[in-house]
């Protein structure tokens, strides 16, 4: 399998994502090509600097670098020589198995869409976050944020995404599908959670379990959380400053260190056609280890053919 990784996106690219290599070819990967995209020769020099064998590490030279502050059409449009461009355009032409970047998330998004496409079926992707769970599970959520006004039918089908990302990648059998409300009976919150209820109940490719609250996210209640991208942020964003608050007051305590975002890389976008993994522009070498990682967990699961198969039963 082959690998591709933006080496300019990022705030600390492109020396963490070597570093995050060097992590990653320490546990003796043997069977990864990885493609390594962005200015070749300042790359270059780095592996040479950390003593990283070149044997299974193709080196593609982009002169540009789309910035966090960019317009993602306008900077793919125009910066075509760009490390995330050339990387949808290898991903796209089948030269790469699966992309990775922690640069501009707009760009990236636009890329999945326009370069690989969505899988036939569905109408819209999404990218599922990991939620730390107090039993010291991971639980997944969906939509983490590019969907902010969904409709009922596209929060269905992120629940079928969601449910076979966590059952073939977390290793949950018949993952359990909650959908986050503002009470548990069935007919609360608004019309979209009404509606998209009503579609959960009959998906007959998940195990819904009906509606969450708030208070059971960092519980084991489900396995697969769903909402719309705007609540889903929020809970994200929630989640991610519990773990700057205990670093600041000096807690330590193994349940809030699991908040540590690069523990688990970037995030997957689920529903295009091919493996994109995205990363937080301050990921560093743990961060973009895991991103690999996980690249190379749905490659060997062929997660995306699972996918596919199944929106085409439901088409």
């Amino acid at each position: 399998m082959n690998i591709g990784l933006d080496m300019m996106g990022g705030d600390y690219a492109p020396l963490e994502a070597v570093n995050g290599i060097s992590l990653f070819l320490a546990e003796g990967h043997q069977n990864v090509t990885l493609t390594l995209i962005g200015d070749a020769g300042v790359v270059k020099d780095l592996l040479i600097a950390h003593v990283i064998p070149l044997d299974n590490i193709v080196l593609v030279h982009a002169s540009q670098v789309i910035e966090m502050h960019d317009h993602p059409t306008k900077a793919l449009r125009e910066k075509k020589d760009s490390s995330i461009a050339i990387g949808f355009q290898l991903l796209g032409t089948g030269k790469i198995d699966a992309f990775i970047s922690a640069g501009n998330t707009g760009a990236m998004m636009v890329g999945a869409l326009f370069s690989i496409k969505a899988i036939d079926g569905v109408s819209r992707p999404t990218i599922g976050a990991y939620i730390p769970r107090e039993n010291g599970t991971l639980g997944l959520l969906v939509d983490a944020g590019i969907n902010a006004d969904c409709k009922p039918e596209n929060l269905n089908q992120f629940a079928t995404l969601g449910s076979l990302y966590a059952e073939h990648i977390l290793g949950y059998k018949n993952p359990k599908v909650g959908l986050i409300n503002v009470g548990e009976e069935e007919g609360k919150g608004n019309l979209l959670m009404q509606a998209a209820y009503a579609l959960l109940k009959e998906n007959q490719h998940i195990n819904f379990i009906g509606n969450i609250e708030g208070r059971d996210i960092v519980l084991d209640k489900a396995d697969v959380m769903v909402c719309d991208g705007f609540t889903g942020n929020v809970v994200l964003k929630m989640a991610e400053s519990i773990y700057d608050l205990t670093k600041r007051r000096g807690v330590t305590d193994e349940h809030f260190d699991r908040f540590n975002f690069e523990r688990y890389g970037g995030v997957p976008v689920l529903g295009v056609s091919k493996p994109v993994i995205i990363g937080h522009g301050i990921s560093k070498d743990l961060a973009f280890k895991n991103m690999i990682s996980s690249a190379q967990l749905m490659l060997e699961k062929d997660l995306l053919q699972k996918m596919k198969d199944v929106f085409v039963q439901k088409s």
